[in-house]
């Protein structure tokens, strides 16, 4: 049986298509068979989560999240996220900011935000998501 430490699937929360690919070959360059969803708003991200939260292997583990989206946008996403999902399922999701963004206040809004558990900045190549990936899951293989 998993822990919660255990990194089994990803969800990437983006409007550009062309990065939820990139990250996607990046992720799975590291060769740990963890499965990647996309959504492409924050709407469709929160819609996963609820929808997908009852099947424990297709709840996301890892939430890779950009801020400026349409439809719902990161920040958006994140206050229907803390009001919307229950304690049980964000207790197993861990959400990264993933943004272009290079704003002080962006990644100081982040870090005071307690379901906002890492910040980085676009575009991640596969070393950073080595690094993210280290930092927030025990892997039973060192990447």
């Amino acid at each position: 049986m998993s822990t919660n430490n255990d990194l089994r699937s990803i969800l990437l929360i983006d409007d550009d298509e062309a990065s939820n690919f990139l990250h996607s070959i990046f992720i799975n360059k590291l060769g740990l068979g963890i499965k990647i969803n996309a959504a492409l708003n924050g709407q469709e991200g929160l819609d996963f989560i609820l929808n997908k939260g009852v099947e424990a292997l297709e709840l996301p583990c890892m939430v890779m999240l950009d801020i400026r989206m349409p439809v719902m946008d990161g920040w958006q996403f994140i206050k229907n996220y803390q009001e919307q999902v229950p304690k049980q399922l964000k207790d197993q999701i861990k959400v990264v900011l993933v943004t272009i963004s290079d704003s002080k206040e962006d990644k100081e809004k982040a870090i005071a935000n307690p379901f906002i558990m890492d910040f980085a900045q676009k575009p991640l190549s596969d070393n950073a998501f080595k690094k993210l990936i280290n930092k927030h899951f025990s892997l039973t293989t060192a990447i």
